[in-house]
């Protein structure tokens, strides 16, 4: 399984909108917001491995029709925010594909585990001599 995916700009679909928050007069009048759409279930980039990997990792950012949506207006410029939205396509998708090696199972050793038990022994003594001796005569 490789990890390195190279996914093409032809497949990434980009559309502008107006964006809100900073921007002075041009929040009003220029198209700011990016907002990228990748097709995941029609891209022949990925193999349907990879196509089950990202619709359960990214399932909440994917639409019924299989289109992935990434939208940035962090910036002030177009452009800079395109940069951004390809920015976090590319970290999205290789966060999803990533696949963690399985963990290996070890024991603990027999020499903690006495040490354990005893410090919690130790510690329930001390706890034992601290209490208060309630007696008859009090």
């Amino acid at each position: 399984m490789k990890n390195d995916i190279r996914i093409p700009f032809s497949e990434l679909v980009f559309s502008f909108s107006r964006s809100s928050g900073s921007g002075g007069q041009n929040v009003n009048k220029v198209n700011t917001r990016v907002t990228l759409s990748f097709d995941v279930d029609r891209s022949p980039s990925l193999d349907e491995h990879q196509r089950q990997l990202i619709r359960n990792r990214l399932g909440g950012r994917i639409n019924r029709d299989g289109i992935l949506k990434i939208s940035s207006d962090t910036y002030r410029t177009q452009g800079a925010n395109r940069q951004e939205v390809v920015r976090r396509f590319y970290t999205l998708l290789r966060s999803a594909l990533h696949e963690q090696r399985p963990r290996k199972k070890t024991r603990i050793p027999k020499r903690a585990r006495e040490r354990r038990l005893s410090a919690k022994k130790m510690r329930s003594r001390l706890k034992q001599q601290r209490a208060k001796k309630i007696t008859d005569r009090d």
